[in-house]
């Protein structure tokens, strides 16, 4: 008698990939890569990547921001939801803190990347903040689960939130895969020494980066004037966020201008070359939800020296050695440990 050939129904999950289209560094790279894995398919699973086909507005106009808000609302509430049931999915997978309030016969699972909402209220808008509050963390209630970076940002996100903390999950970012180039893809930068200290980032204000600024004078009167520093990057869109002016007056202030390159946003193709190239990674943030570019200079078998709070002593383990990030002279103290001892 022949055995009936019983299959077992994958799971259907609905991937929202609209951010893809408004995230920026660590936020995007983390949809892209988990994109990349979902797309080489998995036994058992059956995944289909959702994005809505109206433009995303970037600008300034007040008027056109609230529509912007208004668009967001309805994909997340009522277009996601659509297509979710359509497609008969179990599950619904957001990166961007929002899911639907509403799911008929599926879950949601939202990641929350941070507690910034909270920490950091004056750098959202009020209408935005409205929209988190009593729509975004509401329905995360409602979800199977939360995903979290980091212990530090789960502990963070229960502290301010209503989320019960057993149904935040900790699951860990994993780095970009690079392409191994050995050359820049629009010629070189104009470094003023061999050696140089790099940090790949935005240029907001948490990040703290004139106090690498700082470091880099201190150690150029002790001696060690072989070393340079390149900050890639660009500035925050948000003003009240944006750290740029306080980086350019520590250079002007210290005369560093010949010994600080500021090469901009840095495009995948180019970051081996920075990465590969540099003699240290520097990370001296006073807040981070996870701190994907430690992982990254991991990567590149360079030394790490990252600030002693947040996330970052997580996310380096005992890899990296770590500083006070309000005391410049801790910092120097470390860059001339790994300066002095190569094989630390």
């Amino acid at each position: 008698m022949m055995k009936e050939n019983f299959s077992k129904k994958p799971v259907v999950v609905g991937i929202d990939i609209r951010d893809l289209r408004i995230a920026k560094t660590g936020t995007k790279t983390y949809l892209e890569e988990i994109c990349k894995e979902f797309k080489k398919g998995k036994s058992g699973f059956e995944f289909h990547f959702f994005d809505s086909p109206l433009p995303i507005y970037n600008g300034k106009s007040k008027v056109l921001k609230l529509v912007e808000h208004l668009r967001f609302f309805l994909w997340k509430q009522a277009a996601l939801p659509f297509l979710a049931i359509v497609n008969n999915c179990d599950v619904v997978f957001c990166t961007d803190f929002f899911v639907p309030y509403i799911n008929i016969n599926f879950k949601t699972i939202p990641v929350f990347h941070d507690a910034f909402f909270w920490e950091y209220p004056e750098h959202y808008n009020k209408h935005w903040l409205k929209i988190f509050h009593h729509l975004g963390v509401k329905a995360a209630q409602k979800s199977a689960y939360v995903i979290a970076p980091t212990k530090y940002a789960k502990n963070r996100i229960a502290h301010f939130s209503t989320l019960d903390a057993k149904k935040i999950i900790v699951i860990a970012e994993a780095p970009k895969t690079l392409p191994q180039n050995k050359v820049l893809s629009n010629g070189t930068i104009n470094l003023k020494t061999e050696k140089y200290i790099l940090h790949i980032g935005t240029f907001e204000k948490r990040k703290n980066l004139p106090c690498l600024v700082e470091a880099l004078h201190k150690l150029h009167s002790q001696g060690h004037t072989d070393y340079s520093l390149v900050l890639c990057g660009q500035f925050s869109p948000k003003n009240d966020m944006d750290g740029s002016v306080e980086i350019l007056n520590a250079i002007q202030k210290y005369n560093l201008g010949d010994y600080v390159i500021m090469p901009g946003y840095v495009i995948d193709n180019d970051l081996p070359w920075f990465y590969s190239n540099a003699d240290l990674y520097l990370f001296p943030s006073v807040n981070e939800g996870f701190g994907l570019p430690i992982l990254e200079a991991f990567q590149h078998s360079l030394p790490v020296i990252v600030a002693n709070n947040t996330c970052l002593p997580e996310v380096g383990a005992n890899a990296v050695l770590t500083f006070d990030p309000y005391d410049v002279d801790d910092l120097v103290s470390k860059i001339k440990s790994i300066i002095l001892n190569p094989d630390l």
